[in-house]
């Protein structure tokens, strides 16, 4: 899988939440984005479109507002990271990296509203979608039609985002699983810059 939705970079971005107990969904979304400066997860991803099935795994790292790092392990290697100017993507087997401008690319996407200011509802219709299993839903729908996904749901378990279910405007439904999450732990600047490798393609993107 080389085409990689950049908004899930920080899809991830809300993995551990300090939220009261059996507080709602909505209100742990609330409280993640209002408190926590840092965070580290690993994540597994699935996506299904009408043809295929792929799976990846990484680990994603995040400094709000707006800096963040998501790295794909398997079953290759990639790196998208932005430090809330610029971001990169680092395609390691094509030995190529794209260049953007951090805003343009991400718009109001769940990356860029969770991984920035607390500004989730001016893009996304926040609403309960009750509780299947030990886990509790939120949708959240975008309040305009040009938006990268037409729906997202964000699943809770012990005030810790622990799913994300993401529908693209493709029609691509998109999984991601969350573990082991470390909330404000220190990560150093460096984390969120990118120098290209020497001998590497730098291509910058629209």
């Amino acid at each position: 899988m080389k085409s990689i939705h950049l908004a899930l970079c920080a899809a991830a971005v809300a993995c551990g939440l300090a939220a009261p107990a059996q507080a709602s969904a909505i209100a742990q979304l609330k409280a993640f984005v209002a408190g926590s400066k840092t965070l580290a997860a690993d994540f597994s991803q699935t996506v299904t479109s009408k043809n295929k099935r792929e799976e990846a795994s990484g680990r994603l790292e995040i400094s709000r507002p707006g800096k963040f790092r998501w790295e794909y392990t398997k079953p290759y290697a990639q790196l998208i990271v932005g430090d809330g100017k610029t971001l990169w993507i680092y395609d390691q087997d094509l030995a190529q990296a794209t260049r953007k401008a951090q805003g343009a690319a991400l718009g109001s996407s769940p990356a860029a509203l969770l991984a920035g200011s607390n500004e989730i509802e001016r893009s996304y219709k926040l609403n309960e979608a009750g509780k299947q299993g030990d886990i509790e839903w939120l949708a959240a729908s975008p309040k305009k039609q040009d938006n990268t996904f037409s729906a997202i749901r964000m699943g809770f378990r012990d005030n810790a985002l622990v799913e994300m279910e993401l529908t693209d405007s493709f029609g691509n439904d998109t999984r991601i699983r969350f573990g082991k999450p470390q909330q404000n732990v220190s990560l150093p600047a460096s984390r969120f810059a990118f120098t290209p490798p020497k001998g590497v393609d730098i291509v910058s993107g629209d």
